[in-house]
């Protein structure tokens, strides 16, 4: 075996384990690239292994199925509350978010 750089694992070796958005977004850090993102969708934790998901994706994950009978909601530091959209990509290394919140759609009776 020789010492030299492996350019294949090199690259991951920079990466933080896990990252809890939560915990970091109230310190007012920005998230780090890593190879675990723990967010809390409601009252849960979960833990996923990729740095982004649609808003459908995080109902699914969330158990909240079909995703098309739920609102997405993300509150972000500060306060501030944006509607995800079910086609819509959250970028969990954008600096801010806290935590999901999920509400049923109503159904407007016509």
């Amino acid at each position: 075996m020789s010492d030299q750089p492996n350019p294949k694992t090199d690259h991951e070796v920079g990466l933080i384990e896990e990252v809890d958005l939560e915990q970091l977004a109230k310190a007012g850090g920005k998230p780090p690239k890593a190879k675990r993102y723990r967010i809390r969708i409601d009252d849960q934790y979960y833990v996923v292994h990729q740095p982004s998901m649609t808003g459908a994706e995080l109902l699914k994950l969330a158990g909240k199925v079909p995703p098309e009978n739920f609102i997405l909601t993300l509150k972000l530091r500060g306060g501030v509350i944006k509607t995800i959209g079910l086609t819509e990509v959250v970028d969990f290394t954008t600096p801010g978010i806290e935590r999901f919140n999920t509400l049923p759609r109503q159904v407007q009776e016509g």
